[in-house]
């Protein structure tokens, strides 16, 4: 990775106020998507929840982090999920796998998730904040290719499947942002059986100089 919420306002009285991450991420999109991120702050946030500052502050470090959600354990959760994989699976097809269950949504979800994503790649004020939770769900990429290849995560191969599998992600959820023509899990298993069939041979082997010299046009 929950159930969608009215439009948020003003607590009113007798209304219990929200006690739950989700619940506070769903009243945080909804006000990032009708009045802007910009024109939106944490009060506004704690007063539609019927919560105080301290709060919301209790599960996320600034009001950039909200839309990101629970982040950091998702790709904790990604980490198991590349640790349980057989030893024998072809790479790409256990980044691939990896990255549809880090995506596994439920239907319930879907609207909000949308919400997320869109805020996410939109917001020119979440950009610098992005760039560093992109760094991350790359390392984690690359921890899993750099130890199925026994060298550093900071080689090279390992380093540009990190980019390459995050590059085909973004592109998926552009897509999937922007047209109402397949779900997300389909269009990220095509892109990515894309780049899996561009990294079909032995990863990390430089090509042959004779190789090189006999390619057409050369």
């Amino acid at each position: 990775m929950r159930s969608g919420v009215g439009a948020a306002g003003p607590r009113r009285s007798g209304r219990r106020p929200v006690t739950s991450r989700v619940e506070i991420e769903h009243i945080a999109l909804d006000l990032f998507t009708r009045r802007g991120f910009d024109s939106t702050t944490v009060d506004d946030i704690a007063a539609a929840a019927g919560i105080g500052r301290r709060t919301v502050f209790r599960y996320y470090a600034s009001k950039n982090d909200i839309p990101w959600g629970a982040f950091d354990e998702q790709l904790d959760r990604m980490r198991a999920t590349f640790a349980a994989l057989p030893p024998d699976v072809p790479v790409m097809h256990g980044v691939r796998a990896a990255v549809l269950d880090f995506n596994e949504v439920h239907p319930d979800e879907q609207p909000w998730h949308r919400s997320r994503l869109r805020l996410i790649l939109g917001t020119p004020a979440l950009q610098a904040h992005s760039t560093l939770r992109y760094a991350a769900w790359r390392r984690v990429v690359a921890d899993y290719v750099a130890s199925r290849l026994g060298v550093s995560p900071d080689d090279l191969v390992p380093q540009t499947v990190g980019h390459a599998s995050l590059g085909v992600a973004l592109a998926a959820y552009e897509r999937w942002l922007g047209h109402d023509d397949g779900e997300l899990r389909d269009l990220l298993d095509t892109v990515f059986r894309s780049l899996e069939r561009g990294l079909t041979g032995p990863l990390g082997e430089e090509p042959r100089p004779d190789a090189e010299a006999h390619r057409p046009g050369s």
